[in-house]
């Protein structure tokens, strides 16, 4: 990981700080698009609006994860379900793109060959990750990646739209604005910007953006 990046003073007791592969890694064919954003800024909403656009191509990269399926889940649809040991001899291997131990056991991962994959195909790689997450696969990828941080118009902003869809408790959305301002701070190191505001237009800007990226040469 780039030693730029600050530690996380809102990640899960136990939990580790996102981490890249060693080394660059190139694309021959297709594109990778990487989103994040605070919870509550309509990044999914966006995300599913695009995978609805034929024109751009894109596909979702199927994570890799340690952890047990859940009922009607499948292993290659849902996740690469993967043992413990395996996860972790594959990163050693530096096979993974990006990786997270979320609690003590349990890893979550993009694994370069889900992304050579899917560009193998001629289709452009979407990948929705924390802000860490991103920015290990930017760093990784370089110009062939596409960064994008999706914002709120404000913290006030954000904390109405948490408090409408009744989810979560006072005291939980207290942690999420919290954490959206740590998140916040790291929207100048991202590619591109959106601000949404309005849905609809956060779509239209969104779609223009990776577009350009994806038809640009």
């Amino acid at each position: 990981m780039n030693k730029n990046i600050i530690p996380n003073p809102m990640k899960r007791k136990g939990q580790k700080d996102r981490k890249g592969g060693e080394g660059k890694a190139q694309l021959h064919t297709g594109k990778l698009i990487v989103m994040a954003a605070p919870s509550g800024t309509g990044k999914s909403t966006i995300i599913n609006e695009l995978m609805k656009v034929d024109d751009l191509c894109l596909q979702f990269a199927v994570s890799a994860t340690t952890r047990a399926p859940r009922e009607g889940e499948v292993d290659g649809v849902n996740y690469y379900f993967m043992s413990e040991k395996a996860f972790r001899d594959a990163v050693a291997a530096g096979e993974f793109a990006e990786h997270q131990e979320v609690y003590q056991g349990i890893l979550y991962g993009t694994l370069k060959s889900e992304i050579a994959r899917i560009n193998a195909a001629h289709r452009n790689v979407i990948v929705d990750l924390d802000v860490l997450g991103c920015l290990s696969i930017k760093e990784m990828y370089g110009d062939h990646c596409l960064s994008i941080f999706v914002m709120p118009p404000s913290i006030d902003a954000l904390r109405e739209r948490l408090e409408a869809r009744g989810k979560d408790s006072a005291e939980a959305i207290e942690e999420r604005l919290q954490k959206a301002d740590y998140e916040l701070s790291f929207q100048p190191r991202f590619d591109k910007t959106v601000v949404n505001d309005v849905l609809a237009d956060a779509v239209k800007e969104v779609h223009e953006i990776i577009k350009e990226f994806v038809h640009g040469d």
